[in-house]
């Protein structure tokens, strides 16, 4: 086996096994250096491998010798950090973007970044309350589709659809393809977001990336529009939660307590004209029953001052709930 490798490799698989094998806790001696490396049929002499841990300290791996009752040698930093990939296995594990399958993919890679006794601390089961994973293992793919038609200034086309009672996917247009100019995409609520802009009907639109199929870079190029015009982050701010319904600008009266759901919801930057035991701000809503149900959760802490056509919605709102829940 030893003759079916090759000498000039060993220096790779050096740096292999202190990847895999060691971390700023645990250390390998030189004899169990020797071993590893016997293990993947490299022979090796102590003198060339304290040659070769001094090029790879030269390349840049961050290669320490611990003396205790024997010397040891490990990796004692990393691109990423134990508490960075802790965080980001969390991430991957509770975003709905991701299928349970990929999210099994991508937790194994990230493990694949640490040694192996630290792997063992990202093994952990991190509790979601139950929140849903994204049943469309295509949502991957088509992100980086999404974001190719973006940089290079072209189309993208793709088929849209709901789920039907059996979670069955109906497409609409009757499976006809969708052709957008895709401006950008929009993380909301655990959602992403393709914003486009629409020629034909002169706004940006967007779709639920989730809800997107057989995505495709088309080879038309994309639709030019003012940017100033058609601000983005002016979109996203207005469209509150990514429903439809008419933008208006409202004035929200919020009790003192709430200030840190408001602070959540619209940002440092929103202006807070105090009111003594109270507070307004001036935002720009969507009239939709997405705003109306986030605003009725906090009952007689919120009141919607303006403008008359929103009140107006949420009195509607209020009275439907009443006709269902009605005695």
């Amino acid at each position: 086996m030893a003759n079916s490798i090759n000498p000039k490799m060993k220096i790779l698989y050096l740096m292999k096994i202190l990847l895999e094998k060691t971390d700023e806790n645990n250390q390998l001696t030189m004899s169990e250096l020797i071993s590893s490396l016997s293990a993947y049929g490299i022979s090796a002499e102590r003198k060339s491998i304290y040659t070769d841990l001094e090029l790879l300290r030269q390349f840049g791996l961050d290669i320490i010798m611990v003396k205790s009752k024997s010397t040891g040698y490990a990796v004692a930093s990393r691109e990423f950090e134990l508490p960075e990939l802790k965080l980001l296995v969390d991430a991957v594990q509770s975003s709905q973007l991701i299928t349970l399958k990929k999210s099994d993919e991508l937790i194994k890679k990230l493990t694949s970044l640490a040694s192996v006794h630290q792997a063992k601390q990202l093994k952990r089961q991190l509790l979601l309350a139950d929140k849903p994973k994204s049943i469309n293992e295509s949502v991957y793919y088509n992100v980086d589709a999404i974001h190719n038609a973006i940089n290079d200034g072209l189309k993208i086309e793709f088929k849209y659809f709901d789920y039907d009672l059996d979670k069955k996917r109906i497409h609409r247009r009757d499976g006809e393809f969708y052709v957008q100019t895709p401006v950008a995409l929009c993380w909301n609520d655990d959602r992403y977001y393709l914003i486009c802009y629409s020629n034909k009907r002169e706004k940006l639109i967007h779709f639920r990336v989730d809800r997107m199929g057989e995505v495709a870079v088309s080879s038309d190029k994309a639709d030019r529009y003012d940017k100033k015009k058609f601000n983005v982050n002016e979109h996203i701010k207005q469209v509150f939660g990514m429903y439809g319904g008419e933008v208006v600008r409202a004035t929200l009266r919020f009790d003192n307590r709430l200030i840190n759901t408001v602070i959540d919801r619209f940002g440092t930057e929103v202006t807070i004209r105090k009111r003594g035991e109270a507070f307004d701000i001036n935002v720009y809503v969507s009239e939709s029953p997405v705003f109306l149900s986030w605003i009725a959760q906090f009952g007689k802490e919120v009141e919607i001052i303006g403008p008359v056509s929103l009140r107006n919605r949420m009195i509607e709102f209020v009275n439907e709930l009443c006709e269902i829940y009605k005695l």
